[in-house]
């Protein structure tokens, strides 16, 4: 069984800055994909960035040049730094991975942290 737990969110003022981590354990062989989407109220989850096993970043435009993805793979491990927050990125932040369990590749993800952006 593979598990992804994240940590790091929580309340914050607009401008300001947080760190999500996410550590998957479990059997696995390897991890290719890992990354972040979100899910604010009322609204669908949407990606939020990217990383291949090789470090290729991917994100969307709305984060571009404020929220930095990076994994380290000894750990099974992805980051998400998010700097400038506005209150637009309040949400529920999921981590995914896309995982090698033998037999074939499987997405999982994590629990949710939820991320509040407010004065």
């Amino acid at each position: 069984q593979v598990q992804l737990v994240e940590s790091g969110g929580g309340l914050v003022q607009p401008g300001g800055s947080l760190t999500l981590s996410c550590a998957a354990s479990g059997s696995m062989f390897s991890i290719e994909a890992m990354g972040w989407y979100r899910q604010a109220p009322g609204k669908e989850r949407e990606l939020v960035a990217t990383i291949t096993s090789g470090g290729r970043t991917n994100s969307a435009d709305s984060v571009k040049g404020r929220f930095t993805i990076s994994r380290d793979n000894a750990k099974n491990t992805v980051y998400l730094q998010m700097n400038s927050l506005k209150p637009e990125d309040t949400a529920v932040y999921y981590c995914y991975g896309h995982v090698n369990i033998g037999s074939s590749w499987r997405r999982y993800w994590g629990q949710g942290t939820q991320v509040t952006v407010s004065s």
